[in-house]
């Protein structure tokens, strides 16, 4: 099951945003505190989840509504597990192409929205289903992309308490009440999953991964690469070692999550893989199984190039390209955008380098490029990430990327994804 934009921004992460169902999950299963996406904006994360591959090796540097799609569809782990003997279903939400038939699914089944509405019923429609073979099952709910439903009281209104790097407004504290109804209504649809799991008498025999793409539609956390937008939530349940209501605050990318399906099945790694297997973790055989999590956006609505290594105590940002000011097409519009450009926003300047001590500013606030004292540990994170850069022959690294011939693109000096779009024949 997963979600859109929800980032971590959740009950069993610490926020008062009430999700009682999946507080149930994490109370239940293994939740992993430091959980990252490979990719802050839809497509190029959700690609990179379900392929096992970062965005320049997977193909998905955009969005797929957009024109931009993945160089090989086989890659995607339905086709992997068909090899075995699953057959699979998609409800709600895929994002990974504008024709999902394409991905790989037994089952590409017809809703009027990717809401809960439309896509919890149809859920529990399936697994009532009397069946011979394995089942894997993608239930994607839209909740919590903008458009957010309308805030649940005036309570809410009032007393939300907004994320840390926003002004604590009216305007903001509206928006974020706003969030949690949606929050709210995502948790209902997980619990209906949930309760018909339990129903059909398949908890014992099911592995629940539970996630969402990136971080919140808010401003400085989606399509960004500090914590805010990398950071996602990610619970798995199901049985040994998938259970215990334990907590892990491991390093986690979500290209891992592919590779460890893989090994818990039995299933030969596919060679094309880039992430490592959690089982080690989960098994309580390693604390840790990665030293650094490496992410990256290049294209959302507009162009804006960068790349990141973050470990458990440091974060090193690069960004390409000449432009030193936001893209604020790459922002979602809402109350908390409009009350920031309003406040001149769009003329502030965004460093080409950015390091930060996740210790002591976790918030990510005091950029320590160019401090002595922080030399070393900047030299060492420049050159881990030209590495990986190097070793998934990123396009960055010979200049400008442009997009394909049928993309529908902004251009970076527009306000608004929502502006007229450029084509590019």
């Amino acid at each position: 099951m997963h979600s859109h934009d929800t980032g971590r921004f959740v009950q069993p992460y610490g926020e008062p945003v009430p999700m009682p169902n999946v507080q149930a999950l994490a109370d239940q299963g293994v939740l992993f505190r430091q959980a990252y996406c490979a990719a802050p904006t839809c497509s190029a994360s959700r690609a990179c989840l379900l392929t096992g591959q970062y965005g320049q090796t997977n193909g998905m540097l955009g969005l797929a509504h957009r024109g931009w799609s993945l160089r090989d569809y086989r890659h995607h782990i339905v086709n992997v597990l068909r090899g075995v003997g699953y057959t699979s279903t998609l409800i709600g939400e895929q994002h990974i192409s504008k024709e999902p038939e394409v991905i790989g699914y037994d089952e590409v089944m017809k809703i009027p929205t990717t809401r809960v509405e439309s896509v919890a019923p149809l859920a529990m429609e399936v697994l009532r289903r009397p069946r011979d073979r394995p089942l894997f099952l993608s239930v994607g709910f839209f909740e919590t992309h903008r458009e957010f439903l309308g805030p649940g009281s005036l309570r809410d209104v009032h007393y939300s308490k907004p994320p840390n790097n926003l002004p604590d407004s009216p305007e903001v504290r509206a928006d974020v009440a706003a969030f949690k109804a949606s929050a709210r209504s995502l948790d209902h649809g997980v619990g209906m999953v949930l309760n018909q799991l339990d129903a059909s008498g398949l908890v014992d025999d099911t592995v629940i991964i539970f996630t969402t793409d990136h971080g919140m539609p808010f401003p400085g956390a989606k399509a960004t690469l500090y914590d805010r937008g990398l950071g996602v939530n990610l619970i798995l349940r199901g049985p040994e070692p998938f259970h215990g209501g334990r907590v892990n605050d491991a390093l986690v990318s979500h290209i891992d999550v592919y590779p460890t399906i893989c090994e818990y099945l039995g299933i030969e790694r596919p060679p094309f893989l880039e992430g490592v297997s959690l089982l080690p973790i989960l098994r309580g055989e390693a604390a840790s199984v990665r030293e650094e999590i490496f992410a990256g956006s290049t294209w959302h609505a507009a162009y804006e190039p960068q790349r990141a290594i973050r470990t458990l105590t440091h974060k090193y940002i690069r960004r390409w390209g000449d432009r030193r000011t936001p893209v604020l097409a790459n922002t979602d519009d809402g109350p908390s955008k409009d009350l920031l450009i309003r406040a001149g926003w769009a003329q502030r300047e965004i460093p080409k380098e950015q390091l930060y001590d996740l210790v002591f500013d976790p918030n990510e606030a005091n950029n320590l490029v160019g401090e002595q004292a922080h030399a070393e540990v900047l030299a060492d994170l420049r050159s881990r990430l030209d590495r990986w850069m190097r070793e998934t022959d990123d396009p960055l690294l010979a200049g400008h990327v442009d997009p394909p011939p049928g993309v529908e693109i902004n251009l970076p000096d527009q306000l608004s994804a929502s502006e007229p779009t450029v084509r590019i024949e």
